[in-house]
């Protein structure tokens, strides 16, 4: 049985085996499908691969985030292309790309120990720096620092000032009298060697955070401040007193002052009222006057026309009818012989006429 369909397959083979110059078209279509799908697993090991080395900063897509341009270096020397942000494409394994940030960035300078003039080590915990990278200088940084330029011109150089600074000033002014000054100070001093040396970067600010001190000496201020503090309080408790007093003292002048004002006022006012009684009587004098002076006018004219009247009625009739009417209202009698001659006597009263003319 194995045999038969052993030799029967042998037969077989033998018929159905195609000889090179009679090979079925289809056999051939079979290799070229082959073919491609080796081609396509090749391209797709490729992309594979790529996109892998994207880490590796060789791949040919890369991305350029916003805030940063991109720098290039093909075989360690630095191009002269600046890209900004966004895609870009390069050649891998033969370009290598950064990203440089050239919006504000705070550097943290950590753990910096310097000695002061006296001898007293002490170490500011930490320094932060403000800085930008101006765009238009980018190659020129780059190309002569590296991409590491802050560290040579923000963390070394702070390093390098902040002992240039401690060496030349004691404990008391760099931990108490010249603190303030110290960011002033080191923004300045790294400006100015950033300006002549490395243009491109500009320092924005610092601050600087107080610097630890050893522990017996930090108490010895504890206890000066304390003092101070207690100083400070007696002074302010002083100056409430003597606020309160001159308060105190200006609340009585201006008492006073009102009271001598209120007082002004209401002599002001009786002397006002003086006046007005005084202009009063005087208006009552000069009004009595003019009254009696018309009356006494009056009485004047009265007793000069009387006079005039009198004058006018001095005849020698009317006083000898005056006389006679005197005369006769005389109620005396006279008894005897000789009768008083002044009363007959017409010789008499004959000159009393003539005489009155």
């Amino acid at each position: 049985m194995d045999g038969g369909r052993g030799g029967g397959s042998g037969a077989w083979n033998n018929r159905t085996s195609p000889s090179p110059r009679t090979r079925p078209p289809n056999v051939e279509f079979s290799s070229s499908a082959v073919n491609l799908t080796s081609v396509i697993a090749v391209l797709i090991v490729a992309i594979l691969f790529a996109v892998a080395l994207a880490g590796a900063n060789v791949a040919i897509l890369h991305q350029i985030p916003e805030g940063h341009v991109g720098v290039y270096w093909r075989g360690g020397a630095l191009l002269k292309t600046i890209t900004g942000p966004g895609f870009h494409s390069m050649i891998p394994f033969l370009t290598q790309y950064e990203a440089i940030q050239t919006t504000i960035q705070t550097d943290q300078v950590r753990d910096i120990p310097c000695g002061t003039k006296g001898g007293v080590m002490i170490s500011f915990e930490k320094i932060e720096v403000v800085n930008r990278l101006n765009k238009e200088y980018v190659y020129d940084t780059i190309l002569e620092f590296g991409v590491s330029y802050d560290k040579t011109w923000i963390y070394d150089k702070i390093h390098h000032e902040i002992n240039q600074f401690c060496s030349s000033h004691s404990l008391q002014e760099v931990y108490i009298d010249k603190f303030d000054q110290i960011d002033e100070i080191m923004k300045e001093a790294i400006q100015r060697d950033c300006t002549r040396y490395a243009p491109g970067i500009e320092i924005i600010g610092v601050r600087v955070t107080k610097p630890k001190i050893p522990a017996s000496i930090a108490r010895n201020y504890e206890i000066m401040e304390e003092e101070r503090t207690k100083v400070l309080i007696a002074v302010e408790k002083q100056k409430v007193v003597e606020k309160e007093a001159e308060t105190n003292k200006k609340r009585a002048v201006t008492d006073a002052e009102r009271d001598a004002k209120v007082s002004e006022i209401l002599m002001a006012q009786r002397v006002m009222e003086k006046e007005s009684t005084k202009k009063q009587e005087e208006i009552e004098n000069q009004i009595y006057l003019a009254r009696e002076r018309s009356l006494a006018d009056a009485n004047f004219y009265r007793v000069l026309r009387e006079a005039e009247a009198n004058k006018l009625k001095l005849t020698p009739e009317f006083l000898e009818l005056k006389f006679i009417e005197g005369i006769a209202k005389n109620t005396k009698m006279f008894f005897g012989e000789k009768i008083p001659s002044m009363v007959m006597d017409q010789r008499l009263l004959g000159n009393l006429l003539e005489s009155g003319q």
